[in-house]
């Protein structure tokens, strides 16, 4: 039997979503639009820079607002469940500057994501991306590789990965997402995923 990959989203399914948390902390309403809500990932980043922007939020002013993000509950005793019984990748369109800090909390899985740039007065000016459907190209490259990968999402920006994937599961996510894609089973809670995970395993 061919080796197995689990991999997962990270906000909304392991941790909070970041852009909520920052739009809660800066009051500005305009970021709390997330991949749940809009399909087109540039777009919905390019939006998000352009506040940056306006507003002159630093690089390190968004880092201090995540310091007290936290994970879910329940989120580390499954990332620790699933990487005992097989490999285990998080594959998230979030950045590096913004999610290390926050992988100790899960037990430092192993985590593909985006960079972020700045200019000289530290704000984001920009961003670069692993490539545009980074999520699915990593999955269609495990399985090239010879793994059978299941996978779990939330958002419009994982339904490719899920799409790629021997097995998928939706994992929190919006009544709204889960309608456009009825074919992959929706989930709540860890114990309904970690059951998933095992009968794939079988």
């Amino acid at each position: 039997m061919r080796p197995t990959i689990f991999v997962m989203d990270l906000e909304g399914c392991l941790i909070p979503e970041i852009w909520l948390h920052i739009a809660d902390k800066t009051g500005i309403a305009d970021l709390r639009k997330t991949t749940r809500d809009v399909a087109d990932y540039r777009e919905l980043m390019n939006g998000r820079l352009a506040v940056l922007d306006r507003h002159k939020i630093k690089l390190s002013d968004i880092q201090a607002m995540l310091a007290d993000l936290g994970i879910l509950e329940g989120a580390r005793d499954f990332v620790e469940w699933v990487r005992e019984k097989t490999e285990f990748i998080i594959l998230s369109d979030t950045y590096v500057e913004f999610a290390k800090p926050l992988m100790k909390g899960l037990g430092n899985p192993t985590l593909f994501c985006h960079r972020l740039t700045t200019n000289a007065a530290g704000q984001i000016d920009g961003y670069a991306l692993r490539s545009e459907d980074s999520k699915a190209d990593i999955v269609r490259a495990l399985k090239g590789n010879g793994f059978r990968i299941m996978a779990a999402g939330d958002s419009f920006n994982d339904s490719n990965m899920l799409i790629q994937a021997d097995n998928a599961r939706w994992f929190r996510a919006p009544a709204s997402i889960v309608e456009k894609f009825p074919q992959f089973p929706a989930l709540t809670e860890y114990q309904d995923l970690k059951n998933a995970i095992s009968q794939f395993l079988l």
